[in-house]
């Protein structure tokens, strides 16, 4: 989003003993909030039944930040996330995602008297069993800049990310943290082009961002800083931290300069090689927003309108360059097709997704995730229920897929605030206090997500009856 403020889970091995837990406040919560149909049975019987089964297998339950069992976690406990095919895995079990995005937790921490809310806000989308949060680890040349000139950085504002981060692994919730930005907030390519100009670079375009070589290298000394920072709170190294999820290469990159797509596919290559040159061990995405190019003209019927063919962006291609592990997608009906809220918005997003979900299935050979979606309060005709209704469709889509046992491996909502942050909002923030309708669909989905992470465990424990009544569960129409 441009900032305006700046195999399948069945065929998992059963002999796993590391499976996600489940407690019983999961249930408890979904049964009063959202009644009885939700589990596509009547009466509290098999439900408890269901309860009692998950509790007699979660030793570890634990209430301490919420419902969901955040106990500090030390050593093998936390691992990597890696890919197996077309799924996120960690510790061989299958990992959904259910998460969100807050770009500005970094600034945030910087300054002593606003970084409460870091905390506030994952403590609150911990509660609603939110498993990774997106966020920026850059800010270039601006007001509470981390990187002041090319490779100069504030130790402060350094220190503030690292308290994400160590702040991150307290409430068991893993960081997408993205490298540099394409639009102008928070610095972003422009700004590296003003570096290059003050140090009397000939440059023309913004662009020449992707291709001119100082401008490279002014990005790859930055990546080499976050990668190799030691962790001040922590005194981990970046590129040895499981909290990390991934490397994001870029926020939403563009070239329109060059529509072939030529000039990003060569920067997308140079710079997921040398991310894993430093780094072998996170995954690395790119931060597409999903736009089909030249190399799929087939699949440019997807796209929300004809200018996206045009951004030097090319979605199949981009994803097939070594050392991406995973698909990114963004989604904005609202700012790509019509503003005004309309049932359109929900069909184009369906279509989207399934595209999308195909193409990482057929083509690519690897997970995608729906990293930014929502919908503005400021578009005409807005209403909080259209808001549920296109976040049940992005989760009803994506169960389709993992029931399945395909690429879609999971989604991040745009964006999550806590209370007292509204001075901040682009329209798109959730609080989640305010809005409980939207909290309870984020909890039910996060608790589906829990049970399929840990379906090994339950496939090899459970009998047929069980069984039943969890997928009755799982695989309900009602979000």
């Amino acid at each position: 989003m441009q900032s305006t403020a700046s195999g399948s889970v069945f065929t998992a091995m059963d002999t796993c003993n590391r499976c996600f837990i489940l407690p019983l406040a999961f249930f408890i919560i979904f049964f009063e909030n959202l009644g009885t149909n939700v589990f596509g049975f009547n009466g509290n019987e098999q439900t408890e039944t269901m309860v009692e089964e998950a509790m007699s297998y979660s030793p570890q339950f634990s209430t301490r930040h919420g419902i969901y069992n955040v106990e500090d976690v030390e050593g093998d406990d936390w691992q990597m996330v890696e890919t197996k095919g077309n799924q996120f895995v960690v510790n061989g079990q299958p990992f959904y995602v259910n998460g969100f995005n807050t770009y500005w937790l970094m600034v945030f921490s910087a300054d002593q008297s606003t970084r409460g809310k870091v905390s506030e806000l994952f403590q609150q989308a911990s509660s609603v069993g939110l498993t990774v949060c997106r966020t920026w680890a850059f800010n270039d040349g601006q007001w509470r800049a981390l990187q002041k000139s090319p490779s100069v950085y504030d130790e402060e504002v350094f220190k503030g990310l690292d308290f994400v981060v160590s702040e991150a692994k307290k409430y068991k919730i893993r960081l997408i943290l993205s490298l540099v930005n394409n639009w102008d907030a928070y610095g972003g390519k422009a700004q590296y082009v003003k570096w290059g100009k003050a140090a009397g670079l000939n440059l023309t375009s913004d662009d020449e961002f992707f291709s001119h070589p100082t401008l490279r290298s002014y990005y790859k000394a930055h990546v080499k800083a976050v990668l190799n920072r030691v962790n001040t709170f922590t005194n981990i190294t970046y590129k040895d931290d499981p909290t990390i999820f991934a490397w994001e290469l870029m926020n939403e990159p563009r070239c329109t300069s060059d529509p072939s797509g030529d000039t990003l596919q060569s920067w997308i290559a140079e710079m997921a090689a040398y991310v894993k040159s430093l780094d072998a061990k996170h995954l690395v995405e790119i931060g597409l927003e999903g736009f089909y190019g030249p190399s799929a003209p087939s699949r440019t019927q997807f796209n929300p309108n004809s200018y996206a063919t045009q951004v030097g962006t090319d979605f199949i291609r981009n994803h097939q360059a070594l050392g991406v592990d995973f698909a990114s997608v963004h989604i904005y009906a609202d700012s790509w097709i019509s503003q005004t809220i309309s049932d359109a918005h929900l069909q184009f997003t369906t279509s989207w997704m399934e595209a999308h979900i195909e193409d990482a299935e057929k083509y690519l050979g690897m997970p995608v995730i729906f990293a930014e979606f929502g919908v503005s309060t400021k578009d005409p005709g807005y209403n909080s229920s259209f808001r549920d209704t296109l976040i049940s469709t992005v989760y009803k889509t994506l169960l389709n897929s993992t029931k399945k046992g395909g690429s879609g491996a999971g989604s991040l909502l745009w964006q999550l605030f806590p209370d007292g942050t509204d001075y901040m909002d682009d329209g798109y923030a959730i609080v989640l206090a305010k809005s409980p309708s939207t909290s309870n669909l984020i909890s039910l989905h996060s608790t589906r997500l829990a049970i399929y992470n840990s379906m090994c465990s339950w496939r090899c424990r459970w009998g047929c009856k069980k069984k039943n009544a969890l997928e009755a569960f799982l695989y309900h129409d009602d979000l």
